[in-house]
């Protein structure tokens, strides 16, 4: 089942400088793709595109049939609050909330009663081994713990899609190594589609689909590695 389809993007910046010059993909449900390419060559652009952040200037993005690109901002920000969750390098947790609220953030600001998602807050952190950090505030953990919970966080709404931009870059080996295993975790045993920007060799070997961009287009050489 086709859970996202891009069709020609076109994306360009100031000065008419074009950073996506006609990307088309489909993403089956299920999937876990790594998107590689130089800095610059528009891995990130490609995917705030397809999450719904950022508008191409031309081409389609189709989420379960219907063109995102074209939806009002409302309607988009309540996709990306529970249908799409994201995981950005720089963890953008909230400093003044504890690691049990930042989790159920979503919750507060889609306006749902908090107390109905209070064990799945809870069985995530949990499944993400940080539980006994659920009453500390962000700045009392370490980089890795902090991405593990904005992992939660993007899961608390059991979204269709996963979508992370550079989701280790701020991490050493180990617990880079740990969030990836948590992420092919997911995807295996949740069914959770995953959608990685990565620069990392090694991270985008968990995926099982690779996507190469150079200069605004998507390589022949992206490759399907299988289940």
């Amino acid at each position: 089942m086709i859970l996202l389809e891009a069709k020609n993007i076109q994306k360009s910046f100031v000065e008419n400088v074009k950073v996506l010059k006609g990307v088309s993909l489909d993403v089956i449900k299920g999937d876990f793709i790594s998107i590689e390419g130089a800095s610059g060559s528009g891995k990130s652009t490609l995917l705030t595109i397809l999450g719904g952040i950022d508008r191409p200037d031309s081409g389609e993005v189709l989420f379960l049939g219907k063109d995102i690109a074209k939806m009002a901002e409302k309607e988009l920000a309540i996709l990306r609050r529970t249908k799409i969750g994201f995981v950005f390098q720089f963890f953008n947790l909230a400093p003044y909330l504890t690691v049990f609220e930042n989790v159920l953030l979503p919750i507060i600001l889609d306006k749902k009663k908090v107390s109905d998602f209070d064990k799945k807050a809870l069985d995530l952190l949990k499944d993400l081994g940080i539980y006994e950090f659920k009453d500390r505030l962000p700045g009392a953990l370490s980089g890795g713990e902090q991405q593990r919970v904005a992992i939660a966080r993007g899961l608390i709404f059991s979204p269709e899609i996963i979508m992370l931009d550079e989701p280790t870059g701020n991490l050493d080996s180990v617990n880079s190594r740990a969030i990836m295993e948590i992420l092919k975790k997911i995807n295996l045993e949740l069914g959770t589609t995953i959608i990685q920007v990565t620069h990392s060799r090694e991270n985008a070997e968990y995926g099982n689909k690779k996507i190469f961009i150079k200069d605004g287009l998507i390589l022949d050489g992206s490759t399907d590695l299988g289940a």
